[in-house]
């Protein structure tokens, strides 16, 4: 219940929540593909992606200039389609 709770109280927005999605999809993507997908400013994107990496959740590297993210936690995107399936939503 903690790892599921520290999920939840990791990926609580739905800026996280697109960014995780669109990564589980993709093997990784980088800050501007991420942030052009959602329709988010670059800046924001990057909030959301350095704050979920400082958890454990995601990982990156760079190439370039351009920084890459990928899931570390798998374990995230099975908590989202719980949750998702959920009818009372």
């Amino acid at each position: 219940m903690e790892k599921v709770a520290f999920i939840l109280k990791t990926t609580a927005h739905p800026t996280r929540i697109a960014i995780v999605q669109l990564l589980a999809a993709q093997k990784s993507m980088s800050v501007n593909d991420i942030s052009e997908k959602l329709g988010v400013e670059q800046s924001l994107a990057s909030h959301h992606l350095s704050g979920m990496k400082l958890k454990g959740i995601l990982s990156s590297h760079r190439d370039g200039k351009n920084v890459f993210y990928s899931l570390k936690m798998r374990e995230v995107i099975d908590v989202i389609q719980c949750l998702a399936a959920c009818t009372f939503l």
